[in-house]
């Protein structure tokens, strides 16, 4: 599992996109049924009120429907029912902790790798480096 850096939401490509749809699924149906999602890379979604996650899962939906991807009713609803009455907040206040310059350089990298091995086209490799420069955004 893995949650990718909020700022990469724009530029992931397809699959990564649509796999952190379901990821984002299985985030909010572990919590519902254990408290936790108990992951590793996904863990501190619980040391934050649900708003940031219901809000990033917002960012990832909002850029599928810009795509003209379908994301599924059902999962929002899933997503939404941890905290109903939930807050809207920017993008740059979605685990700020966590949503740091370190762990963009970490995303970008395994973006890169998935690029190295023929996982990422060339076109998308290059939207995601005009958008990321060694881990900076620019």
């Amino acid at each position: 599992m893995r949650m990718w850096h909020v700022k990469l939401i724009s530029v992931l490509p397809k699959k990564q996109l649509i796999a952190q749809w379901r990821e984002l699924s299985a985030i909010a149906g572990a919590i519902k049924k254990n408290g936790t999602p108990n992951h590793l890379l996904v863990n501190f979604v619980i040391d934050y009120d649900y708003d940031h996650f219901i809000n990033y899962a917002a960012a990832v939906q909002c850029e599928m429907y810009s795509r003209g991807y379908h994301p599924s009713d059902v999962v929002w609803k899933k997503i939404e029912s941890l905290k109903p009455n939930w807050n809207p907040m920017g993008l740059e206040e979605i685990y700020p902790k966590k949503m740091n310059q370190e762990y963009l350089t970490i995303c970008y990298y395994n973006l890169y790798e998935k690029f190295l091995c023929g996982g990422i086209k060339q076109d998308w490799w290059d939207l995601i480096k005009g958008r990321v420069y060694f881990g900076c955004q620019i």
